[in-house]
């Protein structure tokens, strides 16, 4: 029987029960929710959407990151009958402020992060929706009657006009794409018990209709798991992967360019390219397993779940596709718009359809018109433009939608993307020619990193101008063209060309090239009225004073070299992390730390590295039996020496009275025996699972003694190194670099259960005093979002300078204060004094 509306769908939730539906990072931590705390939420949205004044046919905006809370409220308005509005979580203010007004939004239910907003309507927080509908019941809710026409969401698609355009989607229009899929699932139901669960990672963002049917619509029809992950950088995505035992990645092709690129870099860097250039040269033609097994050491990496790229967004190159292909990975690509609710042909991941980019879905027409634009009938294509406060239409004549695009279609069905019918450049001789192949004979050069084609205009026709991104500064572009047109017909020759000044294009959320942006730019540069060097303001600085909340300085003079970067250590690693995803790469922290002027950090990024850091975390010491060999030789060995050495006077132990794990706990830091002591002060229940962080640079040479040492100092080295590492659960924390990596397996210490254990002073004191609190540790303890177990430890400093090795009991003092929370919008370094007074404040109790 025919659905009537997405919200049949939630009775599927509630069947999966306890099995993981979402999975997503939240500060340090991995957060999970199960399939029916979805839908409980939803429902008690819905609730509390009818309890703020929402009716049937409201409209409600959603506005913030992937996550579960953003699912249970998108659900929580089809239950009421309003109409979702989704957001880019990057949009301006000012659009979404114009959309507010446009549709006459009832509520707003947005991130912490965002903006307030002028006029705004009644708003709810994200983060905090689980406390915000608590008080309402879980059960399931009675929705009003809500059929196929009914509309389900509004999509705008673009923030650059003056008055907003959305596409209204009814239920019928995602239902229509949703049922062919969910028939051809069922198909293949017997055979996924057999890895069940798959799990996604969904790059892409709910806002975005591809993105909601890879995360909300059809992982449940397989039982699957969503794992959400805000950054594009390559490194956490291949760590993400297999730490999540992920099958199936959705993303859009330039990831899979990046992810490429990453490889090669990694691969490279081991001294094996032309081994791996010889294995690929002989892969060609072999048999999946045999490719598979060839190239076993890149799958490891993967994690062996994983098998399929999704592609979507745009068109795949031919390069990038052979790649993964060869590597034995299946590449699956579909095709659709937001005005034919995201899909209209996909690739089968058991058929796959070479170059193509798939068969066209059951129930919707697919004809090629003049000039081989691809045209789309059906109940899938949308039901209007809202625009203005008023509906139009979306297609044409006898409801045929022209969907701007050009296309092929072979004997078999499959479909061909050629390119969009608007970037067609049409040349003074009447010449067409399609941007994608000049952009992929660019891109094939070794000196070109990526590259877009625009068009120059020339006597109301136009010439192909190349806008090309540089591997290394000082590359010969004109050698490259050179080499690119000699495989390009002579009309599709490339005459014109300007170099990007920055490490990458303005991007889109589904990182397409912003066109009109670089065709601005390209104009300034060739055009009339080049612009003014000393006013351009590059992504960089535009980076720099977003994290530093500075006026972004000039980078266009040579003054740049010299512009100090004037960092904190916060800022520090904010910048880090927000270069790496902004251009998709990794970067050595040692070479970050020592830029100290934008000029050294410009030519850092040039010259991305690919290894980010040489320290170890070993998750081999929480497994069985280390852990429980370490408990026992805890009660065997450590606790009664350091009972012997100095029976410590233990107080406070009833502020944790109550309290449960996971906890951080902070300490001041005397000797190398002030481990001990905090353990000995700890309840049982804190004391057995409980990871000490160490500093990382004393870790790491007794893992790595240097080669003049004699063969048997080196054993008694790395011997220290293993039992301090199983007898504290011990984990680097490096002082100068590499933190960063510490704090994050510090979270995913925490979501296994541990206690974490860290002195923030990061040295053990020299005189007696506590020196102060380093800035990291109101970093960690903001993203860790746990509760601060603050511990004082006296007596040792006077034993130390005594030189005595033991103290009659009670010398030894261990004070625990109250746990404290902070607020998730607290800043850093007011975490940090904070603590370091609670600390202090223990003196003497």
């Amino acid at each position: 029987m025919q659905r009537q509306s997405l919200i049949e769908y939630l009775e599927q939730f509630r069947r999966l029960g306890k099995e993981t539906a979402y999975v997503e990072r939240r500060g340090y931590r991995r957060v999970r929710w199960t399939y029916r705390q979805v839908a409980e939420t939803a429902a008690q949205v819905a609730r509390e959407l009818e309890a703020r004044g929402v009716e049937p046919g409201d409209r409600v905006l959603l506005w913030g990151q992937n996550s579960a809370e953003w699912v249970a409220a998108f659900y929580g308005c089809l239950l009421r009958g309003a109409a979702a509005v989704p957001m880019d979580r990057i949009a301006a203010p000012d659009f979404v402020e114009r959309v507010l007004e446009q549709v006459g939004a009832k509520m707003l239910v947005c991130s912490r992060e965002m903006p307030p907003l002028a006029g705004a309507a009644p708003r709810m927080v994200l983060e905090d929706l689980v406390e915000a509908v608590g008080r309402h019941a879980r059960m399931q809710y009675l929705a009003p009657a809500v059929g196929r026409a009914d509309t389900a969401e509004i999509v705008f698609t673009s923030g650059t006009t003056a008055e907003p355009k959305g596409v209204v989607l009814t239920h019928g229009n995602i239902l229509a794409n949703l049922e062919p899929l969910e028939r051809e699932i069922k198909k293949y139901l017997k055979y996924e018990r057999l890895v069940h669960p798959i799990r996604f990672l969904n790059l892409l963002p709910l806002s975005h209709v591809f993105g909601q049917f890879l995360g909300l619509f059809i992982p449940p029809l397989l039982g699957g798991t969503v794992v959400f992950l805000e950054t594009w950088n390559p490194t956490e995505i291949l760590q993400t992967i297999r730490r999540e035992r992920v099958s199936v990645l959705v993303t859009v092709p330039r990831l899979l360019e990046t992810l490429k690129n990453k490889i090669e870099r990694d691969v490279e860097a081991e001294g094996r390219l032309d081994t791996f250039r010889e294995d690929f040269a002989a892969a060609a033609g072999q048999h999946f397993l045999k490719r598979m097994w060839r190239f076993r050491g890149i799958h490891r990496r993967f994690g062996w779940k994983f098998w399929a790229f999704l592609s979507g967004g745009a068109a795949l190159d031919a390069e990038t596709e052979t790649f993964w292909e060869r590597l034995a990975f299946a590449v699956i690509q579909g095709y659709g718009l937001t005005e034919t609710t995201s899909i209209v042909s996909v690739n089968h991941p058991f058929r796959l359809g070479k170059r193509s980019i798939g068969k066209v879905l059951p129930g919707r027409e697919v004809k090629l018109g003049e000039n081989g634009e691809i045209l789309v009938r059906g109940e899938n294509v949308a039901a209007g433009y809202w625009q203005g406060r008023a509906l139009r239409p979306v297609a044409g004549d006898e409801g045929w939608l022209r969907t701007g695009d050009l296309g092929e279609l072979d004997a078999q069905g499959n479909l061909y993307f050629k390119g969009r019918k608007k970037n067609v450049i049409v040349t003074p001789e009447g010449m067409n020619v399609y941007p994608e192949d000049l952009e992929a004979a660019l891109r094939a050069e070794p000196a070109v990193r990526d590259s877009v084609v625009v068009g120059l205009a020339r006597n109301g026709n136009a010439e192909p101008c190349a806008v090309v991104i540089l591997k290394e500064a000082g590359a010969d572009v004109e050698a490259a063209v050179r080499r690119a047109n000699e495989r390009l017909s002579e009309y599709q020759r490339i005459r014109h060309w300007v170099v990007w000044p920055e490490q990458d294009f303005p991007r889109t959320p589904t990182q397409k090239p912003r066109l009109n942006v670089i065709e601005e730019f390209v104009q300034a540069r060739l055009g009339a009225q080049p612009r003014a060097p000393s006013a351009e303001v590059s992504q960089l600085a535009e980076l720099i004073g977003r994290i530093t909340g500075r006026t972004p300085p000039k980078l266009a003079s040579e003054a740049r070299l010299e512009t100090d970067l004037n960092l904190s250590s916060l800022d520090r690693v904010e910048l880090l992390s927000a270069l790496e995803d902004r251009y998709q790469i990794d970067l050595n922290e040692t070479r970050f730390a020592a830029a100290t002027t934008v000029g050294e950090l410009e030519a850092m990024l040039q010259q991305p590295v690919a290894r980010r850091t040489e320290y170890a975390y070993p998750r081999w010491a929480q497994r069985w039996p280390v852990r429980w060999i370490r408990l026992a030789l805890y009660y065997l060995l450590t606790w009664p020496a350091t009972l012997v050495l100095g029976w410590p006077a233990i107080r406070g132990r009833e502020n944790l009275r109550g309290l449960r794990g996971p906890v951080l706990v902070i300490a001041n830091h005397i000797t190398m025996a002030d481990i001990g002591y905090v353990l000995a002060g700890l309840p049982g229940r804190f004391r057995h699972r409980l990871a000490a962080a160490m500093e990382g640079e004393r870790l790491w040479a007794m893992r790595h003694p240097p080669p003049e040492l004699n063969w048997f100092r080196r054993w008694i080295d790395k011997l220290s190194y293993a039992l301090v590492v199983a007898l504290f659960n011990a984990f680097p924390l490096p002082q100068k670099s590499g933190f960063r990596e510490s704090f994050a397996f510090a979270g995913e210490l925490v979501d296994r259960g541990y206690n974490v254990l860290v002195f923030p002073e990061g040295a053990r004191t020299r005189d007696g005093k506590m020196a102060p609190f380093r800035a990291g540790i109101g970093l960690l303890a903001k993203n860790l979002n746990l509760p601060v177990v603050p511990v004082r430890l006296d007596g040792l400093w006077e034993l130390k300078q005594a030189g005595r090795h033991w103290a009659r009991p009670g010398t030894v003092k261990v004070a625990i204060g109250a746990p404290v929370r902070f607020e998730p919008e607290a800043d850093p370094e007011v975490i940090t004094r904070e603590l370091e007074r609670l600390v202090a404040a223990l003196a003497g109790s």
